[in-house]
C-alpha cells in the first residue's frame, strides 16, 4: 500500500521525526484508509492495533520526560543539602577535599563551587563527589 500524499512525513530530520504528534499518526492513518485498495482492504484489527502500539510509545515518551524533571529536581535538592558540608570530589584522578561554598543551578544541572586550602574549585558536578561529611 503506497501513499504519496504522505511522503513528506520522513523527510524531516532525526530530531522532527522524532516529534510526530498523534494528529500527525492519524492523518496518515487516513491517508491509508482513503488510498487503500478497494478489493484488498486491510483488517480493522491491524489498525487498531496501531494506534494501541502509538499510543502506548507516546506515553511512554511522556513519563520518560517527566522522570528526566524529577531527576534533575532530585539531584538540586540532594545538592542544596551539601551547602556547607565537607566534600572530597575526584579532580583528574585526584581526590580534593574541602567545603561546598555554593550552589549554580541556572543551567539545570546543578554545579558545586568548592572552597579548598589552596582556594576554589568552580563547576564541580555532583557526579564527581566521593564522599560527604558534616
Amino acid at each position: 500500500m503506497a501513499i504519496s500524499s504522505s511522503a513528506a512525513v520522513g523527510s524531516g530530520t532525526l530530531s522532527q521525526s522524532s516529534n510526530i504528534g498523534i494528529q500527525d499518526f492519524l492523518k496518515i492513518l487516513t491517508s491509508q484508509l482513503n488510498n487503500q485498495d478497494p478489493l484488498k482492504p486491510v483488517d480493522n484489527q491491524e489498525f487498531v492495533a496501531q494506534i494501541a502500539q502509538f499510543a502506548t510509545l507516546e506515553q511512554s515518551r511522556q513519563l520518560n520526560a517527566k522522570i528526566d524533571q524529577l531527576l534533575n529536581v532530585q539531584s538540586s535538592v540532594q545538592s542544596v543539602g551539601m551547602l556547607g558540608r565537607t566534600v572530597d570530589v575526584n579532580q583528574n584522578g585526584f581526590l580534593v577535599s574541602g567545603k561546598v561554598a555554593a550552589l549554580d543551578v541556572s543551567s539545570g544541572t546543578p554545579l558545586l563551587t568548592i572552597t579548598t586550602s589552596t582556594g576554589f574549585l568552580n563547576n564541580i558536578d555532583l557526579s564527581q563527589v566521593v564522599t560527604i561529611r558534616p
